[in-house]
């Protein structure tokens, strides 16, 4: 017999499935408004305001740094601030979406109103349709009217969590529509975690003036000088075309170790055919490159059109966060 649950369990649980059930509701009740919204913020000149008063603004907000970190200039305004001069931040090149629960909102009159009286595109975020806000609105998008979490039916929860999907939705239809590439997320995304995975190897690697290369007829006692003066754990081979035809490292060393080593030639140690790397791949990639395959190793040339043009140090990764 399972572990009885506590009542905190008990109500997190109905809580969960009381947003459940509404997101289900929402997935099913998509139509061609979502669409007409969608087609409505590709054809944006200027920029997204979006709005929304109490806890509407709050998703707002979400909802507005959402579309900008992905593709959509968007910012949020308050409602009772641009009734006090905020309006000046909207143009006709603008389109405006403005979320309330129960499309009623006293403090957004101002603000449909202008968007009216300029010719600013609308888009209504609420629930059903059948409100003054979504009557003004040149696009209505209406969410289901599903119970909130709350006991008392008042406390916006399930209608909160509806309006932040539907966002969600927004934003990344949007992102697939505009081809929005994880290099173009990283330009807005610099700080943190996510933007030092999605920095690229040209931003991390150290340049030809610090790559160890050699030759392969170059004798190895010379060679082992270049790989330590180099402090990457190995040494770049060249062909006679500048190509990058081999590696040495310090695994080759270990495998290759005789009474013989130093007089051989690099040809006859290095490991043909190295994992490279192009300068325009994320740092992620070059993470993969090193430790998901083996044998792992520590460092990776960069190369272009096959010949050496940096080299990218585990260490590297490690400074600027990537691991």
């Amino acid at each position: 017999m399972g572990k009885a649950r506590s009542k905190h369990a008990e109500s997190a649980l109905r809580t969960l499935r009381t947003q459940m059930a509404g997101l289900e509701a929402l997935a099913g009740d998509l139509d061609g408004a979502f669409s007409a919204a969608v087609e409505a913020f590709l054809r944006v000149e200027g920029r997204v305001i979006v709005t929304g008063m109490g806890k509407s603004g709050h998703v707002a907000r979400k909802i507005a740094a959402t579309l900008a970190s992905t593709g959509t200039p968007a910012f949020f305004v308050h409602p009772a601030e641009a009734s006090h001069g905020d309006l000046g931040m909207i143009t006709p090149k603008d389109t405006v979406l403005a979320l309330s629960k129960s499309g009623e909102s006293a403090e957004l009159g101002d603000l449909i109103e202008f968007t009216r009286r300029f010719g600013v595109p609308l888009v209504s975020m609420t629930t059903g349709t059948d409100n003054a806000l979504a009557r003004a609105a040149d696009v209505a998008l209406g969410l289901p009217d599903a119970p909130e979490a709350c006991p008392n039916g008042l406390a916006p929860t399930t209608s909160t969590t509806l309006a932040l999907v539907m966002g969600d939705a927004l934003a990344i239809a949007l992102l697939e529509e505009r081809g929005f590439t994880s290099e173009e997320f990283g330009q807005f995304h610099p700080g943190g975690k996510l933007g030092a995975r999605l920095l690229k190897v040209e931003d991390l690697m150290h340049g030809k003036d610090e790559m160890p290369l050699t030759t392969p007829d170059t004798k190895m006692a010379d060679a082992l000088i270049t790989m330590t003066e180099g402090t990457f754990g190995c040494v770049g081979v060249e062909g006679g075309n500048g190509e990058l035809v081999g590696i040495v490292t310090d695994g080759d060393l270990r495998r290759k170790m005789s009474a013989e080593l130093l007089t051989r030639t690099v040809a006859d140690v290095m490991t043909p055919s190295p994992r490279t790397i192009a300068r325009g791949a994320l740092a992620a990639e070059a993470l993969s490159l090193m430790t998901m395959k083996t044998p792992k190793i520590t460092g990776l040339f960069v190369v272009e059109d096959g010949k050496p043009v940096g080299i990218l140090h585990i260490h590297d990764l490690l400074r600027a966060g990537v691991v």
